[in-house]
């Protein structure tokens, strides 16, 4: 949990490996250092202590040095878990039971986006702003018929981790409205000019899943192989307070053309093909925007409706013990006599059952019930409750 201590990195791979997945240690601690690096998810999911890696593909520490723990967006994916919200199945040995999907407040699929290949099919999902998704669900639960043209006014477009400029919009457009698209992202870039009258061009953020070492790298051959003429120097002033990329230009050149040859050579502008497939009810479909904020909506109400549902039993529970903790309570002396008269305690349990017609929960509940209740306050907090 989010508000607990750090746990060792170790232990959290042991756990899974033993519990639920029996496959190699290090993709388990992959996927968990995947989801604490904010540069990696909009909304990381793991709280990282240590090393954790970088946007120039440096390794993490080993899991024997790093500890983590659950953000609190975390939480609210898993709230109400234990309130039968969702399916459980059996792990691999049957040992355990582990949910087939989790209880999410929050539409995770669209605001973390999603990438994977399966047998003949294949999901690339972009990732998305949190409170643009919610107040576009939120639309959609007042308005059921809204259309799509008036669903983008709230999600407008994806929403990347590392910034970037969306470089036209008929590709956001026509992801939203098919399930597939291509969305064509941008470096963001100012030109500064010195006192001299020297250009420098600054990159302050970089698209997504770029690796920045490697970004520079390619940009220092393309000036070497003299694909790229007008630059002087490549450095990166990267620090704590964010990325910085700075590329010299010589004074004959001009930063304008230089940076649009920069955009057309290197990933400084990324495209990224959009395939929103998912599985409905265990079906893969490829869903528009509606269709995804539809099928999530349908998914929360089932979930408040077994939550409801399972309160609603646990309530009834406890109000049959209840009542007969009141029946106990107003026939007290009769109870006591029949208790201490009785030879054991199956014996006092049938003899309430048959006296007071109480069913065995109430009977056990009258037997476990201590001195204390026996007192007028006690009575009234029963009476209350």
């Amino acid at each position: 949990m989010y508000n607990k201590a750090h746990k060792k990195s170790a232990r959290i791979v042991g756990d899974v490996l033993g519990k639920y997945h029996p496959h190699g240690d290090q993709s388990v601690y992959d996927t968990m250092v995947r989801m604490a690096q904010s540069w990696s998810l909009r909304y990381p999911l793991v709280d990282g202590q240590g090393n954790f890696g970088s946007m120039d593909g440096d390794s993490p520490a080993a899991m024997r040095y790093t500890e983590a723990r659950l953000r609190q967006i975390s939480d609210e994916i898993l709230t109400d878990i234990k309130k039968d919200t969702v399916d459980f199945a059996n792990n691999f040995d049957d040992s355990l039971q582990e949910p087939t999907v989790l209880p999410t407040k929050i539409p995770t699929l669209l605001i973390n986006g999603a990438s994977g290949i399966a047998v003949g099919m294949a999901t690339n999902m972009l990732p998305h702003n949190l409170r643009e998704v919610i107040d576009g669900t939120v639309a959609m639960v007042d308005n059921p018929e809204i259309s799509l043209e008036e669903l983008m006014q709230y999600i407008k477009a994806p929403d990347f981790p590392t910034g970037g400029i969306i470089y036209g919009y008929s590709g956001v457009r026509t992801a939203y409205e098919t399930g597939r698209g291509r969305v064509v992202v941008r470096a963001r870039a100012t030109i500064e000019e010195s006192k001299t009258g020297k250009e420098t061009i600054i990159v302050h953020e970089i698209p997504y899943q770029v690796n920045k070492a490697q970004l520079i790298v390619k940009i220092a051959d393309l000036v070497n192989d003299k694909r790229i003429e007008g630059i002087s120097d490549v450095r990166d002033e990267s620090d704590r307070n964010g990325l910085r990329i700075v590329v010299e230009v010589k004074r004959d050149a001009m930063a304008n053309v230089v940076l649009s040859k920069l955009y057309k050579y290197t990933p400084l502008q990324s495209s990224y093909g959009v395939n929103n497939v998912a599985l409905v009810n265990g079906r893969p479909m490829t869903l528009n925007l509606k269709d995804l904020l539809e099928a999530f909506i349908a998914f929360r109400l089932e979930v408040i409706v077994r939550r409801t549902q399972y309160d609603l039993k646990k309530a009834e529970e406890r109000a049959h013990i209840l009542e007969g903790l009141l029946i106990d309570l107003d026939h007290l002396d009769e109870v006591i006599a029949l208790i201490r008269a009785s030879k054991n305690v199956e014996a006092a349990r049938n003899g309430l059952k048959e006296r007071f017609e109480l069913s065995e929960v109430q009977a056990r509940a009258i037997l476990d019930m201590r001195l204390q209740m026996l007192t007028g306050l006690e009575f009234e907090k029963v009476l209350e409750e």
